[in-house]
């Protein structure tokens, strides 16, 4: 897992292995990024409400899968598509170091905020996209 993931996961209390572990039992959808039929990535969205129709995309990953951004940028829609089938909205918070996520995000339709907010003594932007 990539350093700034694991900063992220432990911002929220997690070591890498519990934070997928929880994401993926958590979550409506999740897949596995293969880079040379090797795992270099896991995603997917926790629906927070049904109700609301909210749901928290979240995207762990090696320094592999970031080296193959092009794809990243062809497959994203696809994929921020296939999250928003089950969650109309889709937010959650990227740490403002992880530059390479937080251009993804743009890229792929998020407003990424300005406004930081620490947790775990690490300050976050939030993001989010509507369907």
């Amino acid at each position: 897992m990539r350093d700034i993931d694991v900063r992220e996961c432990a911002a929220f209390g997690h070591t890498p292995k519990a934070a997928l572990r929880e994401a993926i039992l958590n979550s409506d959808k999740a897949w596995t990024a293969l880079v040379d039929d090797r795992p270099e990535a896991i995603f997917g969205v926790v629906v927070n409400s049904a109700l609301t129709g909210q749901g928290a995309p979240w995207f762990l990953g090696t320094d592999v899968v970031w080296q193959h951004a092009r794809a990243l940028l062809v497959i994203g829609p696809a994929i921020v598509a296939r999250l928003h089938d089950s969650s109309e909205s889709l937010a959650g918070y990227v740490s403002v170091e992880n530059a390479a996520a937080i251009r993804m995000l743009k890229r792929w339709g998020f407003d990424v905020g300005q406004d930081r907010r620490r947790i775990g003594g690490v300050p976050f932007y939030g993001f989010e996209r509507s369907a």
